[in-house]
């Protein structure tokens, strides 16, 4: 097989710049005894330079097509080639214990990408890889900006994230109608957040629901209309201005309120 389709319907866009591939490959070198999992490899643009660097390496494809390309282009990789969606794969049976998260994300999915990376926080310590401009920019975003919101929350909340640069869709085939950027998380040391989890991820997910509302507003949900909480000044404000540590303090706020119930 010479050449792998690039297909509509899985987002694929193949990298043609072996000099960006190197620089997404590198990102990872801070954490070169952790083994590594790549996802959507495709026709191993990217593959080919994390090889050179002797990692363990697993790649997860889920084009039919490109899977033989990969056997019979890269043999060193034999049996670590995952024929499956890598957003309903049990991650842990690939490595019981740590390992990295790389790729160049298809647009379609990459949200989704990262929360499966959340679900695996205490064993992914890096999560490197190249998506849309526009979700590497909420990723990446601090609160008071505009692209700041529900996924920045909850991947800041156990990520130190670096927007590292951006990329021509003139390197891509075939080329996309948006730029793209390469982004790099790094599991911080928290072990645990100041508040229930679950409720945290709901009340986050709640405010954002209405950004533009104060939280007073996009909290009527949870807390109904005439909840006394709402005397705290932490309603007055929008959810696009609060941090980690604030959502935490407002979590635990609504919690209390539930517990009274």
């Amino acid at each position: 097989m010479s050449v792998v389709r690039p297909k509509k319907f899985l987002g694929q866009h193949f990298l043609k710049d072996l000099d960006i591939a190197r620089q997404i490959a590198d990102t990872l070198d801070d954490f070169s005894d952790v083994p590594i999992v790549e996802v959507g490899p495709g026709m191993g643009v990217l593959t080919q330079f994390l090889l050179e660097k002797n990692r363990d390496l697993t790649v997860v494809e889920i084009d039919r097509e490109s899977v033989p390309y990969l056997q019979d282009h890269y043999p060193a990789l034999k049996d670590k080639i995952v024929e499956a969606d890598f957003l309903t794969l049990d991650l842990s049976k690939l490595y019981g214990d740590k390992f990295c998260v790389i790729g160049n994300y298809p647009y379609n999915i990459s949200s989704q990408i990262f929360f499966k990376v959340l679900d695996y926080k205490d064993k992914i310590p890096c999560c490197s890889g190249m998506l849309q401009k526009e979700v590497a920019e909420r990723i990446a975003s601090k609160p008071g900006k505009k692209a700041y919101g529900i996924l920045s929350v909850l991947l800041q909340a156990w990520y130190d994230i670096e927007y590292l640069f951006t990329v021509s869709e003139k390197v891509f085939d075939p080329p996309p109608k948006v730029k793209s950027a390469v982004v790099r998380l790094v599991r911080n040391n928290r072990q645990h957040l100041n508040c229930d989890e679950k409720l945290f991820k709901t009340v986050v997910k709640t405010g954002f629901n209405q950004r533009r509302k104060t939280l007073r507003n996009s909290m009527k949900p949870l807390l109904g209309k005439d909840c006394e909480a709402y005397s705290n000044p932490i309603f007055g404000e929008r959810p696009e201005r609060l941090s980690v540590a604030e959502f935490e303090e407002l979590t635990n706020i609504v919690a209390n309120h539930l517990t009274r119930e």
